[in-house]
C-alpha cells in the first residue's frame, strides 16, 4: 500500500472541522460530542457490513477502507493501530503536522502474537484526554474477528462509559466539499444514464413487444449495466457499485422504501415504479422514477400534484432550515391541494446521503431537529402508495403507487440543486398504448369509410399490388378526414379568438409634433440669422429660412431632402418639406397631427457665384455650408431615430443575477451569432439563477433571461460542421456596436477544418490524415459530451423551465428560406434551421395553418406557406421543397394537428392578410380558410367539359376562310388559293411532294395560264370579257404576294430575289412583250420551287390543284391581320388597275396579280 498517495491536506482539513465541532460543541443533534473524553473508531472484517459509520469515517478522512484499524481521537493526539502495510500507508500523514489546532498522529504496528501492549498505550491515552472517563463510539457497530473481540474485553475491563456519537459525526461530515460534490454529480449521471438509456428503453421494448419478464430479472440486469461502457461513460467503471439492488415494482405489490427487493413477480403494466442508485468512489446517488402505462385522468392528476409537492420541498429545503420545517411545509402544502391523499404519503420525505446512503439522523421527518447546511446532499423522495384505481380490469392494476426522488444539494438562499436531471412529467414518463379492441373499432371504421371495390375485368392487377394500393389510399383517406376536422376546428379556434381581440384595435402612429423653439427668447441671436442668412441650428436641430423678411424655423424632422445645384453664375439650394400627399404609402393620412393646415412643399434659394471687390468668398459660399450643415444634422437626427424605433418594442428585461457558485454551468471558447463587433470572438457562456451571460475575451457581456426565452436548441455535430446552443427569444434584446434588436442568439463552437487544402497531396492511407480524422472523431464526442452535460445541468438547475430541444436530422427536408437552400428539421415543437445565417425558426404552436403553392405534377418544386395565428404577422415562406418530399412533410404536418391545404397558384398573401385584418367576421361568415380547399371533383368535371367545348368552337383559320368565301363571292380561285396557303400552317413541310411532282404541276400551271391569256385575247377581239376574269378578286395582287413571299422550301434561297423583284413590278402595268415573257418566267419558278398540298374544303379543280401551293410559317394572328391589310392594300390597287386597264392594248396584256 506504499504506492498508494494519500491527500494529506484533505485529511488534516476535515479533522480540523472534527476537532472544532468537538471543543466548540456547535452542533444541532445530541450532547454526543459535549459528554464525550476520547472517541473510537474500529473497523473490523465483515464482507456481509455495506454501510457503517466507522468505515465511512475511515473513507471520508484517508481515502481508503482499512479493515482491522483502530483509530483512536484524543485530546492529544490521533493513534493508529493496524498492520505493518497500513501503518506504512499512514505514514504519509505522520509527519505532516498541522498547525491549526490538530493534534499529532501516532501510529503503532500490530503485534500478530498478542495486541495488549497495543491496547494498554491506547486505554492510557484515552484515559489522559479530557476527563479520561467517556468513550465517543458507534453503538450501532459490532464486528465479529479476534481483533476486534479482544479489543472489546480490554475495554470492558476498564469500565468506560460510552455515549453514542453517530449522528455527531453524521451531521459534520454532511456539508459536503467541492471535491466531494464533483464526485457525487458523477455517481447522479452515471444512474440517470443507467435508468435513461437501459431500464427504460428495456421496459418500453418489454411492454411494445408484450413480453413476461419478472421484477428480479430486471433488476440484475440493472446491476450488469452499469459497468457496460454501452450505458455509462466519464467514469472509471471499475470504481463503480450499487448503493442497493434495483428495486423494480408493479402490479398492486407496493412497498416505497429503499430496503425492499424485487420480487420474482411478472411486470404488470400499470404503475411501474423503479428506484436505483449507483456508488462511485464509495459517494452514493439515487433516482427514482414511476412509468405510467395507460394511466386516467385521475392517475394523470395525482402524479402531477406528486411532482408539484416535490417542487415545494426544493424550495423549502435550503441552508438554515429545518428539517423538521421542510417536513411540515410538504406535509401542509398536501392537505392544502388534496387534503384526501393524506393517508397515502409517505413518512418522510427523504435523508441525507455521502459516503453512506442512508443518514438515519438527518431524516426529513416530523422529529428531525437538525438544521440544513449548504453542501448537503439529500435523497429527497416523495410517494403515495395505496392508491385505487376505479377503470382497471384487472386485479393488479386496482392498486397503484406513485414514487418520485432525487438527489439534491443544498444552496444558500435558493431552492435545492438537481443533480439527477432526468425528466419526470408526464409527457415524459407515460406510455399511451392503444387496446386491441380499440384497434378493432379503427379498423371497423376505416373499412365503413373505404369505397366498395368496382367489378373489374379479367385484366386485374395482382392482389399484392391491389392490397398495397389499398392501404395506401386508406392512409391518404384517413390523413384527408384528420384534416377535414382539423379545418373545422380551425375556423371556430380563429372566430373565437379574432371575437376576443376585437376589443383592441392598432391605434395609427402619429408622427412626433416637433417643435423646434418654444418661445420667441430661445431663437438664437447669431449675426446670420438677423442679416437674413440661411442659419443651422445644430444644439435645436432646426433650420432658420429667411420668408418674406422674416427668419422663420424649420426643425430638420420636417425636411424630407435638399439638393444643390450649379448654373451659370448661380447656386440653387432647393430644400423640399414633408406634406400630406408627399409619401403615398397606407394610412398616410394619419400621420400628421393637423392634417388640415397650410403645409409648405419646398422652397428654393438662389446666389451668385461671382465674388464682389472687396469681399473673402462669394454670397454662394452660405448656401454650399448650409447645404453641408443640414446633411449632417439630418444624418445624426435619422440615426437616432431609427435607434429610437428599434427600441420602441423592446421590453425591459430583469436584471441577471450572478451565483456565486463555482460549480455553476459553464461552456468555454464558444463564439457568438449575431457578432457582437464586426471580427468574431470566442467567449464564455455562463448558467446563473436567472438567466445566461456571454462574456467575451474583450470583455463584452451579453445577457439572456430564462423568462425570455421562447425556444431553446441544442443541435450536436451529427454530419455538421459546428455544434451550436441556440435561443429564440420571445422579445428582442440590443448588443453589439449595430444598434438593432435580435430575436435569435447563438452560441456555437467548429467541430473541424470548415475548409480544405485541395492543393496538399491526399492518400487513402496517409498516417497524418488517419491521425487527423481520429483527432476529430475524439473532439466531436468530447464537445458533444461537453454540451448535452451542460444542457442537462441547466435544465436540472431551473427544474426544467428551460428544456433544450434537439432537431431530428431524419425527419428534414431541403428548402430555401432565403438565399439558398438549406436542411430544416423538425424539433417536437418547431420547425428550424440553425446551421447558416440568418436561422429559420417556426413555433408549430403559433401556427394556423400551412398552404402549399405550385402544387402540380410536371413542377420539381413546390413551395409551403405558414400562416400565424396572429394575421398582422407577415406570413413565412419556404420556397423550393421538391416535390417527392410532399408526402413526407404533409405527415409530418398532420401528426402535429397541423391543417394544411394545397394549389396550383402562387397567392399574394399580403394582400389575403389585409383581407382578413380588415373584415375578420365577413371572412369567417363567408367560409373563413374554406376558399383555400381544392375544387371538388364535379367542379372539376364541369371546368373541364365547358374547355373541351371551347377547344371544339375555337377553329380560327377554317371558319375565316369560310366566311371570306361566303362574303365575297367575286373572290376568284387564286384569292381562295392563296388565302388558304397563308392559314395552313405547315403545310409544305408535311406534303412530302418530290421534285418531279412539283414540276409537273408547276408545267400545267403554265399550260392552264397560257389558255386563259388566249381566251382573254380572244374575248377583246370580240369585246368581251372572260367570265373568270369577272370573278377575279381584287384583293388577289396582296395576298397572292404574300403567299409566295412566305413559301418555303429547299431553294428557297434561290428564289427570294425573283419573288421580290416580281412583286415589285407586277404592280406597274407592263406594255411590252418582254415584260410577260419575264413575269411568266418568274411564276414558272416560284410554281416550281414550292410544294402543294391538298384542301378538302375547294370543289374546283383548278382550285383544288393551287390552294395549297404555298405554306405560311406565321401564326394564326398574324395571318388573319395580314388578311386584313391584303384586303386595304388590294382595293387601293384594284382603282388603280382599272385606270390602267383602259389603255391596255390586245398584243401586251399584263393584268396586276396575273402572270
Amino acid at each position: 500500500m506504499a504506492n498508494i498517495t494519500l491527500d494529506k491536506e484533505a485529511f488534516f482539513r476535515r479533522m480540523k472541522r472534527l476537532y472544532s465541532a468537538w471543543k466548540e460543541q456547535e452542533n444541532g443533534n445530541d450532547e454526543g460530542f459535549g459528554k464525550m473524553d476520547a472517541m473510537v473508531a474500529a473497523v473490523g472484517m465483515d464482507e456481509d457490513v455495506v454501510y457503517s459509520k466507522s468505515t465511512a469515517l475511515q473513507t471520508w478522512l484517508l481515502g481508503y477502507e482499512l479493515t482491522d484499524t483502530m483509530m483512536v481521537l484524543t485530546e492529544e493526539a490521533i493513534n493508529f493501530l493496524a498492520s505493518k502495510k497500513k501503518i506504512d500507508f499512514l505514514r504519509q500523514i505522520e509527519n505532516g503536522k498541522d498547525e491549526n489546532s490538530v493534534p499529532p498522529v501516532k501510529l503503532l504496528t500490530r503485534d500478530r502474537g498478542d495486541d495488549q501492549a497495543n491496547f494498554t498505550i491506547l486505554i492510557e491515552a484515552m484515559k489522559k484526554s479530557k476527563r479520561g472517563k467517556t468513550l465517543g463510539v458507534f453503538s450501532k457497530e459490532n464486528y465479529p474477528g479476534l481483533f476486534m473481540d479482544a479489543w472489546r474485553s480490554a475495554l470492558k475491563k476498564e469500565n468506560f462509559e460510552t455515549v453514542d456519537v453517530s449522528a455527531a459525526i453524521a451531521y459534520v461530515m454532511a456539508p459536503k466539499e467541492d471535491s466531494e460534490i464533483l464526485t457525487i454529480k458523477k455517481a447522479c449521471l452515471v444512474s440517470v444514464d443507467v435508468y435513461t438509456k437501459y431500464l427504460k428503453d428495456q421496459l418500453m421494448e418489454i411492454i411494445d413487444s408484450d413480453k413476461k419478464v419478472k421484477h428480479a430479472k430486471l433488476a440484475e440486469g440493472v446491476e450488469a449495466a452499469i459497468t457496460d461502457k454501452k450505458y455509462v461513460t466519464g467514469v472509471d467503471t471499475s470504481q463503480l457499485d450499487m448503493c442497493y439492488p434495483a428495486i423494480i415494482q408493479s402490479g398492486g405489490n407496493y412497498n416505497l422504501k429503499f430496503s425492499v427487493v424485487s420480487d420474482k413477480n411478472v411486470l404488470h403494466f400499470g404503475a411501474i415504479v423503479c428506484s436505483l442508485g449507483t456508488r462511485y468512489k464509495s459517494y452514493c446517488s439515487n433516482i427514482v422514477r414511476t412509468l405510467l402505462v395507460n394511466p386516467n385522468e385521475t392517475i394523470q392528476n395525482n402524479y402531477n400534484f406528486l411532482v408539484a409537492v416535490e417542487e415545494e420541498l426544493l424550495k423549502t429545503l435550503v441552508a438554515g432550515a429545518k428539517l423538521s420545517d421542510v417536513y411540515e411545509s410538504g406535509l401542509s402544502y398536501v392537505k392544502k391541494e388534496k387534503s384526501n391523499l393524506i393517508d397515502n404519503l409517505t413518512k418522510n420525505f427523504g435523508f441525507a446521503m455521502g459516503i453512506e446512503f442512508r443518514e438515519s439522523s438527518l431524516v426529513i421527518g416530523p422529529k428531525s431537529a437538525a438544521i440544513a447546511r449548504k453542501g448537503m446532499v439529500f435523497n429527497l423522495n416523495v410517494g403515495l402508495s395505496g392508491l385505487t384505481n376505479k377503470d382497471a380490469q384487472e386485479k393488479e392494476g386496482k392498486t397503484y403507487a406513485l414514487f418520485i426522488g432525487d438527489t439534491v444539494l443544498v444552496n444558500e438562499g435558493q431552492p435545492c440543486t438537481i443533480l439527477t436531471p432526468s425528466k419526470k412529467k408526464i409527457k415524459n414518463i407515460g406510455i399511451f398504448l392503444k387496446d386491441e379492441e380499440e384497434e378493432e373499432e379503427e379498423e371497423e371504421e376505416e373499412k365503413k369509410k373505404a369505397p366498395k371495390p368496382e367489378l373489374v375485368g379479367r385484366g386485374k392487377r395482382t392482389a399484392v399490388l391491389d392490397s398495397k394500393l389499398r392501404t395506401e389510399q386508406s392512409s391518404e383517406e384517413k390523413r384527408k378526414q384528420h384534416q377535414k376536422e382539423l379545418a373545422i376546428q380551425l375556423n371556430e379556434a380563429a372566430r373565437k379568438r379574432l371575437a376576443q381581440q376585437s376589443g383592441g384595435k392598432e391605434q395609427e402612429k402619429v408622427r412626433k409634433s416637433t417643435v423646434s423653439y418654444k418661445n420667441h427668447s430661445q431663437l438664437p441671436r447669431e449675426k446670420e440669422v438677423i442679416a437674413l442668412k440661411i442659419f443651422v441650428d445644430r444644439k435645436y436641430e432646426s433650420l432658420i429660412l429667411p420668408i418674406f423678411g422674416i427668419s422663420v424655423p424649420f426643425h430638420i424632422s420636417t425636411i424630407k431632402n435638399i439638393s444643390q445645384s450649379v448654373e451659370g453664375d448661380y447656386t440653387y439650394l432647393r430644400i423640399n418639406f414633408f406634406h400630406p400627399g408627399a409619401m403615398m404609402g397606407r394610412n398616410e393620412g394619419g400621420t400628421y397631427p393637423q392634417p388640415d393646415a397650410t403645409f409648405m412643399k419646398e422652397v428654393t434659394y438662389r446666389s451668385t457665384n461671382v465674388k464682389e471687390p472687396g469681399e473673402l468668398s462669394a454670397p454662394s459660399s452660405n448656401l454650399n455650408t448650409a447645404f453641408r450643415l443640414i446633411k449632417e444634422v439630418q444624418k445624426k437626427y435619422r440615426s437616432r431615430e431609427a435607434e429610437e424605433r428599434e427600441k420602441e418594442d423592446l421590453v425591459k428585461q430583469d436584471s441577471l443575477v450572478l451565483s456565486q457558485n463555482k460549480g455553476n454551468p459553464k461552456l468555454k471558447d464558444l463564439y457568438i451569432r449575431p457578432n457582437i463587433v464586426a471580427k468574431r470572438m470566442t467567449g464564455c457562456l455562463e448558467a446563473h439563477v436567472n438567466g445566461f451571460r456571454y462574456t467575451s475575451v474583450r470583455g463584452d457581456k451579453v445577457d439572456i433571461l430564462y423568462n425570455n426565452i421562447k425556444n431553446a436548441f441544442f443541435q450536436p455535430c451529427d454530419g455538421e460542421m459546428i455544434i451550436l446552443l441556440h435561443f429564440h427569444l420571445k422579445h428582442g434584446i440590443m448588443f453589439g456596436t449595430k444598434k438593432q434588436k435580435h430575436e435569435d442568439v447563438q452560441f456555437y463552437t467548429e467541430v473541424g477544418e470548415i475548409t480544405t487544402d485541395l492543393g496538399k497531396h491526399q492518400h487513402m492511407h496517409d498516417r497524418d490524415d488517419l491521425a487527423a480524422e481520429q483527432s476529430e472523431r475524439e473532439l466531436r464526442h468530447k464537445l458533444k459530451s461537453a454540451f448535452k452535460s451542460f444542457c442537462e445541468k441547466v435544465e436540472a438547475m431551473t427544474k426544467q423551465e428551460i428544456e433544450f430541444d434537439t432537431p431530428f436530422r431524419e425527419l428534414g427536408f431541403p428548402g430555401a428560406p432565403s438565399r439558398s437552400t438549406v436542411l430544416l428539421q423538425p424539433t417536437s415543437g418547431c420547425l428550424v434551421h440553425l446551421t447558416e445565417w440568418p436561422p429559420f425558426v417556426i413555433t408549430l404552436e403559433d401556427v394556423e395553418l400551412v398552404h402549399f403553392e405550385r402544387v402540380q405534377f410536371h413542377l420539381k418544386n413546390f413551395d409551403m406557406i405558414f400562416v400565424f395565428r396572429d394575421y398582422h404577422r407577415k406570413v413565412a415562406t419556404l420556397n423550393a421543397i421538391p416535390m417527392n418530399m410532399l408526402d413526407h412533410v404533409k405527415e409530418w404536418l398532420n401528426s402535429c394537428d397541423i391543417r394544411y391545404t394545397e394549389g396550383i397558384q402562387s397567392l399574394n398573401w399580403t394582400k389575403i392578410m389585409k383581407t382578413i385584418t380588415d373584415d375578420p367576421e365577413g371572412f369567417f361568415e363567408s367560409g373563413g380558410w374554406t376558399f383555400l380547399d381544392p375544387e371538388s371533383d364535379e367542379e372539376n368535371e364541369e371546368l373541364g367539359e365547358e374547355e373541351e367545348e371551347e377547344d371544339e368552337a375555337y377553329e380560327p383559320t377554317d371558319l375565316e376562310s369560310e366566311d371570306e368565301d361566303s362574303e365575297d363571292s367575286e373572290y376568284s380561285e387564286y384569292s381562295e388559293d392563296s388565302e388558304s396557303e397563308e392559314e395552313e400552317l405547315g403545310s409544305s413541310e408535311e406534303s412530302g411532294k418530290d421534285w418531279s411532282d412539283l414540276e409537273r404541276e408547276a408545267a400545267e400551271a403554265d399550260k392552264e395560264l397560257t389558255n386563259f391569256e388566249d381566251e382573254y385575247a380572244n374575248s377583246k377581239k370580240g369585246g368581251k370579257k372572260p367570265e373568270s376574269f369577272n370573278n377575279r378578286s381584287p384583293s388577289k395582287h396582296k395576298s397572292d404576294k404574300s403567299a409566295k413571299n412566305s413559301s418555303k422550301h429547299k431553294h428557297s434561297s434561290n428564289h427570294k430575289d425573283s419573288h421580290k423583284s416580281k412583286s415589285n413590278d407586277k404592280h406597274r402595268p407592263s406594255h411590252g412583250p418582254g415584260k410577260k415573257k419575264e413575269s411568266q418566267s418568274s411564276h414558272k419558278h416560284s410554281s416550281s420551287s414550292s410544294k402543294s398540298k391538298h384542301s378538302d374544303k375547294r370543289n374546283d379543280k383548278h382550285s383544288s390543284r393551287h390552294s395549297d401551293k404555298h405554306s405560311s410559317k406565321h401564326d394564326k394572328s398574324s395571318s388573319s391581320s395580314s388578311k386584313k391589310r391584303s384586303r386595304e392594300d388590294s382595293e387601293s390597287k384594284d382603282s388603280r388597275h382599272k385606270k390602267n386597264s383602259k389603255g391596255l392594248r390586245s398584243d401586251s396584256c399584263h393584268i396586276p396579280g396575273i402572270h
